[in-house]
């Protein structure tokens, strides 16, 4: 049996609405799932809000725009 195809590993994520403080809305942000857990006993969704962040500073960087701060984070 030459050339098995293996099945890769799909990377597990969470979704989460966001609204930012001019009540914009993002929809269904992707977080990585390992990112959301934590052996200290933070609060979900205080990671995720981390994640979103470091997301949209990422982001800012490349295309000079920033968004406006957090205002909620929801689970979808």
């Amino acid at each position: 049996m030459a050339g098995r195809n293996k099945k890769a590993a799909k990377a597990s994520f969470q979704t989460f609405n966001v609204v930012y403080a001019d009540d914009s809305l993002s929809s269904n942000r992707r977080v990585p799932a390992e990112l959301l857990e934590n052996p200290y006993g933070e609060d979900v969704m205080d990671l995720a809000r981390l994640a979103i962040e470091k997301q949209d500073d990422e982001i800012a960087q490349r295309s000079g725009v920033r968004k406006p701060r957090i205002k909620s984070v929801k689970p979808v």
